[in-house]
């Protein structure tokens, strides 16, 4: 086990790597009036995108949560942030939608699979016995924090400079990361013990382990529908839709900003609810409170006050339900088990995310409005909080080997 201080070194290397990422996932909504507007192409095209790089995620998911527990981060982490920087380097010089799908879809696609929360989950759990809960969520919530700076400053460049040149100092500052994080990384692999017990097999059987588990139906099934619900739905529609309400693209811009804030915040507060009270309870509320945030949304039309009560709401009920779930499957299945599970978890967030990111376009294209995509977000969100209560009848009993 390492020391106190080298453990809380790789909490704040999440938390960085994490901010870095999430913010070029979230800049596609940012991007969707301008390149509709510059190469002529339709919400629905730009959205598809969005949602096959969330299919590639989730292909790759998996396994680099199973990679993780048995050879630790460090190659994974840098190798996905690499191919995040190619993918902004290629998508700063794109003239085409094949180049788009090949930069955002596809290299994006594999980073993001890679440098994800549940890497980063996989790599900070098991360094701590204490304060694991809030350990989880200060690290995830770099995921959100990262964003509260990043994507104003990036609408800011997009007025003064353009949203090439913004790519381009983009794709620099993901080569930097990934070498401290070359650096930094080095000491953090599992337990060599660990390493040399994995074998070919040991992800199908890992697997089929699972879904004979009644507790990995309910949290995957709530996970999935948890991704819908945000990193669908939100991150790549909620700044076009708040252009399409008539908010200047900056005030879109810096009211997801905020709402990123809050998120870190939600997640913090989260993590550390997640170790002084019932977890299941904790995330039922979560994803009911997340639902009825939606319908504020309904209401946000020229009405700024209606639009910060949903920031407020929507930014501490969406991510913090990672280190509630991450919690659970602890409890449940074993920390053992963490990664590869956080990684099928993953796999359906991210598929979750593809159909809500579609479904947003889609309507977009044959409506003109998302009013819908609100409401069945509303419908959604609920069913996921009922989904994951019927954990709460399920015998914890953590797998020890």
């Amino acid at each position: 086990m390492q020391n106190y201080s080298s453990r809380w070194v790789i909490v704040g290397v999440g938390f960085m790597i994490l901010g870095l990422v999430y913010t070029i996932r979230s800049t596609i909504g940012l991007m969707m009036p301008i390149w509709s507007e510059e190469f002529g192409w339709s919400r629905s095209m730009i959205s598809s995108a969005g949602a096959l790089c969330l299919v590639v995620m989730a292909i790759i998911a998996p396994f680099a949560g199973s990679a993780v527990d048995k050879y630790g981060p460090r190659i994974f982490v840098v190798g996905g942030l690499i191919a995040v920087s190619i993918s902004a380097t290629l998508m700063a010089t794109m003239q085409s939608a094949w180049m788009f799908f090949v930069a955002f879809s596809l290299l994006s696609g594999i980073g993001f699979g890679v440098v994800a929360m549940h890497v980063i989950v996989a790599t900070v759990s098991p360094l701590f016995d204490k304060n694991k809960g809030l350990a989880v969520g200060v690290a995830t919530a770099g995921s959100t924090a990262g964003q509260l700076l990043i994507i104003p400053i990036v609408a800011i460049f997009l007025v003064s400079f353009g949203w090439r040149e913004t790519y381009f100092i983009y794709a620099f500052v993901c080569i930097s990361a990934a070498a401290i994080c070359w650096k930094l990384l080095k000491n953090s692999a599992p337990n060599q013990d660990i390493t040399k017990k994995a074998t070919k097999s040991t992800f199908k059987r890992d697997f089929e382990y699972l879904i004979k588990k009644p507790v990995f139906h309910a949290v995957f099934w709530s996970f999935t529908l948890c991704g819908f619900t945000s990193t669908g739905v939100v991150e790549t529609h909620l700044m076009p839709y708040l252009a399409a309400c008539g908010y200047p693209t900056l005030d879109g811009a810096l009211s997801y900003g905020f709402l990123s804030g809050f998120n870190m915040l939600g997640m913090m507060l989260a993590g550390y609810l997640s170790d002084r009270m019932n977890k299941v309870v904790l995330l039922t509320v979560i994803y009911v409170m997340r639902g009825l945030s939606f319908f504020i949304l309904l209401f946000v039309v020229g009405d700024y006050t209606a639009l910060a009560v949903f920031t407020i709401m929507f930014g501490v009920f969406d991510y913090s339900t990672v280190p509630v779930t991450a919690g659970i499957i602890v409890d449940h299945l074993g920390q053992k088990m963490l990664g590869i599970t956080m990684g099928v978890l993953a796999a359906g967030h991210a598929l979750g995310a593809a159909a809500g990111a579609y479904y947003g376009g889609y309507l977009f294209d044959l409506f003109a409005r998302y009013e819908e995509m609100w409401i069945a977000s509303i419908i959604l969100a609920i069913v996921a909080g009922v989904i994951s209560f019927a954990v709460i009848f399920m015998k914890p009993a953590p797998r020890l080997v």
